[in-house]
């Protein structure tokens, strides 16, 4: 399988990092990191313009501002869009292929473990997977709407959980935490409360941990006070709002 990666950003050069087992052909016109990845990837072809495009599995990793401009010679094996907040029928119009798939990874592509949601034509589903698999967990969605749905909490809830990581720590630092010590705490909190999660409902592990008149249940009350439940029910509501907006 032949890979081509139009873009080679933040989040084009996180899948480029894990795609060491593909044959790779990176397009990227930013000289700066053309220059970058010369040295990071001293054994990938990079182009500064798209070749044609038959024979290629391609992922379009460029921003969704730049797609009007995309200019693509021939029909690809497959296109595989990370593009957020833009619809397949968007993608179909710039680039031919015989096949399409929508994804939408998140930062954590950067320590290989995003969690991507994953959606389009089922005769690439394995391929695509295994594709998105290498920087992290794939997961396969039945619809483009789901896929939106989703994007507020894979794509877009990083932000909101290193918002709750900052305010646990300035809760910390406020009694007497350092802060160093406070993030420390927090980051190994956030690795295994994902472990915890695979295999256990979240409520089952929120009963675990409140004791009657404990100081965990003291806490969740005070959270309750701030409605933090409708807060995360709404910013999910709001981002897939802004989803459909902005395809």
């Amino acid at each position: 399988m032949k890979i081509l990666l139009i873009g080679a950003g933040n989040m084009g050069a996180a899948m480029l990092s894990g795609l060491s087992d593909y044959d790779v052909t990176v397009v990227e016109s930013y000289a700066p990191r053309v220059e970058e990845l010369v040295i990071m990837y001293p054994n990938i072809t990079i182009l500064n313009e798209i070749p044609p495009i038959k024979g290629f599995v391609v992922i379009l990793a460029i921003k969704p501002q730049s797609l009007g401009s995309l200019k693509c010679d021939g029909e690809a094996d497959a296109v595989i869009s990370i593009l957020a907040g833009t619809a397949l029928v968007s993608i179909k119009q710039k680039i031919s292929a015989k096949a399409y798939i929508r994804a939408m990874p998140n930062l954590a592509a950067l320590k290989k473990r995003s969690v991507t949601s994953v959606c389009g034509d089922v005769s690439l589903k394995e391929d695509a997977l295994s594709i998105l698999s290498t920087i992290g967990k794939a997961i396969w969605l039945d619809s483009e709407q789901q896929l939106d749905i989703a994007t507020g909490i894979g794509g877009s809830a990083p932000a909101w959980i290193a918002m709750v990581a900052e305010a646990l720590s300035d809760g910390a630092v406020n009694i007497g935490l350092p802060r160093d010590k406070s993030y420390e705490i927090i980051a190994a909190l956030m690795d295994g409360m994902g472990a915890l999660l695979e295999d256990e409902h979240p409520a089952i592990i929120k009963d675990k941990v409140t004791s009657p008149g404990g100081t965990t249940i003291a806490g969740n009350a005070a959270l309750e006070k701030g409605r933090v439940r409708d807060s995360f029910i709404e910013a999910v509501e709001a981002c897939y709002e802004r989803t459909k907006e902005l395809s």
